[in-house]
């Protein structure tokens, strides 16, 4: 994964709004949106990792669904590789069904 060279950083953060993001934080928590989202860079563009996106959804720590699925969901988050086999199967469950893995981590 190409690391981002310090020209773009800085014009990235110059169009942020950090009183609006972390507004729009508060937001997020107090409806129970809890998590950070894992992200990639492919060609130039920054696209959400699917794994990750399934994680927040689900409303658990990463440890938490790690733990569930039996896997290590860091690679996977920052998009190096993806699931196979069974943890494939389990991660479209849980996308389809989330709140059935926040029953189980109870």
């Amino acid at each position: 994964m190409p690391k981002l060279s310090e020209t773009h950083i800085l014009a990235r953060d110059a169009k942020r709004d950090l009183n609006a993001e972390l507004l729009e934080s508060i937001d997020h928590l107090k409806a129970g949106q809890l998590g950070r989202v894992s992200v990639v860079v492919a060609d130039g563009r920054i696209v959400e990792s699917p794994v990750a996106r399934v994680r927040i959804t689900s409303r658990l720590s990463p440890s938490q669904f790690a733990e569930l699925l039996g896997v290590t969901l860091q690679a996977w988050e920052q998009g190096e590789g993806e699931p196979v086999g069974a943890a494939k199967t389990l991660i479209r469950m849980a996308e389809r069904h989330p709140s059935l893995l926040r029953e189980l981590a109870e």
